[in-house]
């Protein structure tokens, strides 16, 4: 099993906590972080933008990034939501072992 961390905004609050339920209910991340007060510059449909955003950080299985990709779409209300995911070389092996079997991995 490799673990993932998977970096994703959200437009608010709200949104970051209904995002991060919906993955920890459905055991596609052991735990999400919730960083509130990051500021946004980007390019949307021709033009440069500045929005505060929320960070969201989910600790998971790389196996599991594609469902989370799309559960994350199912409940975002972004058109084109930010979901990336890096891979974790190294780490606590107790941690890591923690994020196998909070996402239901059983060997």
């Amino acid at each position: 099993m490799s673990a993932a961390l998977v970096y994703m905004t959200a437009g608010d609050r709200q949104e970051a906590e209904r995002v991060g339920q919906a993955l920890i209910e459905s055991k596609l991340a052991a735990c999400v972080n919730i960083l509130d007060g990051m500021q946004s510059m980007f390019w949307w449909q021709g033009k440069v933008e500045q929005e505060g955003e929320i960070v969201v950080i989910a600790k998971t299985r790389e196996d599991l990034v594609p469902q989370l990709t799309e559960k994350v779409k199912s409940v975002h209300s972004y058109d084109c939501p930010c979901i990336v995911a890096v891979p974790i070389i190294d780490g606590n092996p107790d941690f890591l072992q923690w994020i196998r079997e909070e996402t239901g991995e059983t060997s």
